[in-house]
């Protein structure tokens, strides 16, 4: 049975560049009678010292909410922006690349203090026209090795999440990550929202008619031990830019049996964002229970 939890990442619209704080979003998944919450480390917790992260996890626990994943930093590749070339990847100069890697060591110990058993890290593709492609990607594998070695070590999962840099993926780039890392803690976080020509991506509520994104799906729902369900436009009481009884069915089919969390992204909706997420939730369960029935 696939279970409903939600992301705690929310934009405050009363307050731009801000974030709804951790502790009103733990209340609302639990209002909400969600199964799990999911955080990330750099947005909306007022602190990462271990009384504040304490306190968190005694209040997930009291409402019976586990923390399914912890998401960190930026990936392991840069980017650029190439003159008839558009968005590149980049190689990443040697100490900013051992930053990040430090950050999701440091991220893995956050998560086995306050018992997430996953650690959510970005990889998309790497274009084409990149220079020097072949190292850029070789030092991706690389990275994602080290920090998996790192979190075996605590128990903890690496999640790669089908997310940019440099841009985002195909079903076939994520298989290629997935095979070369050859890890048996690293799995696959499947996004909704983040294909290649998927709504959402660059502001579009259409698909890129040239991008298969449920073929992608297809490919991965293998592989997936998450699933992120983006929310883009839910006022009207169902997901207008991504059909889930289509993804529902695709993950019945390979016998997905995780969690399947909301992850909110306001684009015009005339309803509040709690509001919006109890729709999403009511929408959602009502695709699981079709599914089922």
């Amino acid at each position: 049975m696939i279970k409903l939890g939600c992301n705690s990442l929310v934009k405050d619209r009363d307050n731009p560049g801000g974030w709804i704080d951790i502790e009103t979003m733990i209340h609302l998944i639990h209002t909400l009678r969600l199964d799990s919450i999911d955080f990330q480390l750099d947005r909306g917790f007022r602190s990462l010292e271990l009384a504040y992260l304490r306190r968190i996890k005694i209040l997930c626990h009291r409402y019976g909410l586990p923390i399914g994943f912890v998401g960190v930093g930026s990936g392991f590749v840069g980017t650029a922006q190439l003159p008839n070339r558009g968005v590149v990847g980049a190689s990443l100069p040697p100490e900013e690349l051992q930053r990040r890697i430090d950050e999701v060591k440091g991220a893995v110990d956050v998560a086995g203090f306050i018992g997430a058993p996953l650690i959510r890290l970005f990889g998309g593709g790497v274009p084409e026209g990149t220079d020097n492609r072949a190292a850029v990607w070789s030092t991706m594998i690389a990275a994602f090795q080290e920090v998996s070695d790192y979190a075996a070590e605590r128990g903890i999962l690496i999640g790669l999440h089908n997310h940019p840099p440099a841009v985002e993926p195909t079903g076939d780039d994520i298989l290629h990550i997935l095979k070369q890392v050859d890890r048996e803690n690293f799995t696959f976080i499947l996004d909704t929202g983040r294909w290649r020509g998927a709504p959402g991506t660059d502001g579009s509520e259409a698909p890129d008619s040239n991008e298969d994104i449920y073929k992608y799906m297809e490919q991965t729902a293998p592989y997936a031990s998450y699933v992120r369900a983006k929310i883009y436009k839910i006022d009207s009481g169902r997901e207008e830019w991504l059909d889930y009884r289509r993804i529902v069915a695709i993950l019945n089919e390979v016998n997905f049996n995780g969690n399947m969390s909301i992850v909110f992204e306001d684009r015009g909706n005339q309803c509040g964002y709690a509001e919006a997420i109890g729709l999403a939730v009511k929408h959602l369960r009502e695709s699981l229970a079709e599914s089922e029935g």
